[in-house]
């Protein structure tokens, strides 16, 4: 890389030459046999950690979020094990997977990505008034009932599209509720959307955290607390059927 008096930056080139160590290291171990194709790894401004490997004429392009510049050798290593092992099919080496879960789930690590994302990212908030159902009305209802009325506001907005795939979701570094719009239905009966916004609700009151090498997302007080909502087995069912 060149700097702005035209130098070559070596430091950065060290570094891009390692990386394609490391990933050459790791594709001998995967494929003993197998000569190591021609290796193209970079960093990423990725909008979240996110790393990719394509095959290409024989040719391997790899790109890794650039929140990862600068971690352990060893975080690398498992991350080109795991590329590689996903590429060609192969088992992934419990090891490296608990490694690499175990530093991009570390609070500075995640901290950095929400970060990351906020700077990023951009979240379409569209509106907490629904055709039928106002979510902020909601929100404000479940706040009073189950919480005090202490807990914060964040954005509420309904999904863009119709989403099945999805009844809800937290996301942190935008502060914000996003809920499917397909609950926004007059069929729809209000527990059920009562009980998808109390649920991500609980996300928002109990953060994920790290236990050993894993997320835990559904801590014993937040299913513990989950379980307060009066209609949960019905909404359950409802949702199961939809």
């Amino acid at each position: 890389m060149l700097t702005a008096d035209g130098c070559l930056c070596y430091s950065s080139l060290n570094v891009s030459l390692r990386l394609t160590e490391i990933f050459q290291e790791a594709y001998g171990e995967l494929r003993p046999r197998t000569p190591t194709p021609a290796l193209h790894v970079r960093f990423y401004p990725f909008v979240s950690i996110n790393n990719t490997i394509r095959l290409r004429q024989g040719e391997l392009y790899i790109r890794l979020s650039d929140l990862l510049e600068g971690a352990p050798e060893a975080v690398l290593h498992s991350i080109a094990h795991i590329l590689l092992a996903k590429l060609y099919r192969k088992p992934v080496d419990r090891t490296h997977s608990a490694r690499y879960r175990r530093y991009v789930a570390s609070h500075e690590v995640a901290a950095k990505a929400r970060l990351l994302r906020q700077m990023r990212g951009r979240k379409h908030i569209r509106s907490a008034r629904g055709h039928y159902y106002h979510l902020e009305e909601i929100f404000d209802d479940l706040n009073r009932r189950f919480f005090h009325g202490l807990m914060g506001r964040p954005q509420l907005t309904w999904s863009q599209n119709h989403a099945r795939s999805s009844l809800g979701h937290y996301d942190p570094a935008h502060n914000a509720i996003v809920i499917s719009r397909v609950f926004d239905h007059p069929r729809v009966p209000r527990y059920a959307v009562e009980y998808i916004l109390f649920h991500e609700m609980l996300h928002l009151k109990h953060p994920v955290k790290l236990r050993g090498s894993r997320r835990c997302v559904h801590s014993r007080e937040f299913l513990v607390e989950e379980k307060s909502f009066p209609e949960l087995e019905q909404a359950r069912k409802f949702l199961r059927i939809v």
